[in-house]
């Protein structure tokens, strides 16, 4: 810088150096709208995206776990009696051993049957599977199922005579009404038309 330069910098120094950018003129320059409104578009494009694949990730896992359930549930009704049948299977596993065993007298035959009938019964109990007490008692439409009528003269009127197929209660509900024969009064005996009459026809 000359040194008539210097004097005129220091008679005016409201003078910057040309050399110096102008701040005040870079602030005035303003971003081209179009461009500023293409960058937030592009902002909100990434954000819709975003969104989409949140969106895309949780309806992908609500369907598994629907699935999920599914399979559950069909599992649970295909598989609800496994353990009882387990039971039921070592009970047919005796019965088959009574019925291949040699030698087998019908007394002994019969010792085998007595053992697993007390293995079903103790099944059933463990189950709250429990017999419904019929023979003797008054007909009881709610656990009884009258099969036929009998006349007696030993037994009180609807009084269960005979039992075809025994009743059950589960937990206190009917699992099977019994079968049963009750009791009815003798018909009454009416006399013959000819009763009293003689043979020569007098009365």
């Amino acid at each position: 810088m000359t040194s008539k330069e210097n004097s005129i910098q220091e008679e005016n120094p409201e003078v910057l150096d040309p050399e110096v950018p102008d701040i005040e003129e870079e602030a005035l320059v303003e971003k081209d709208p179009i461009e500023e409104l293409q960058e937030q578009l592009k902002k909100k494009d990434e954000e819709l995206a975003q969104q989409k694949n949140d969106f895309l990730r949780e309806k992908a896992d609500l369907e598994n776990f629907r699935k999920r359930l599914i399979k559950d549930k069909e599992d649970a009704v295909r598989f609800a009696n496994e353990r009882l049948l387990k039971e039921l299977v070592q009970i047919s596993d005796n019965l088959d051993r009574a019925m291949n065993a040699p030698n087998t007298s019908l007394e002994s035959l019969r010792e085998g049957v007595e053992m697993i009938q007390k293995q079903f019964n103790t099944f059933l109990a463990n189950h709250k599977v429990e017999a419904i007490e019929a023979m003797g008692k008054p007909f009881d439409p709610n656990l009884h199922e009258v099969m036929t009528q009998l006349e007696s003269e030993e037994h009180d009127e609807n009084t269960v005579m005979q039992e075809y197929s025994k009743g059950y209660t589960l937990n206190g509900r009917i699992l099977r009404s019994a079968k049963v024969v009750t009791a009815k009064k003798p018909a009454k005996e009416t006399p013959p038309e000819n009763e009293g009459v003689k043979e020569n026809g007098e009365k």
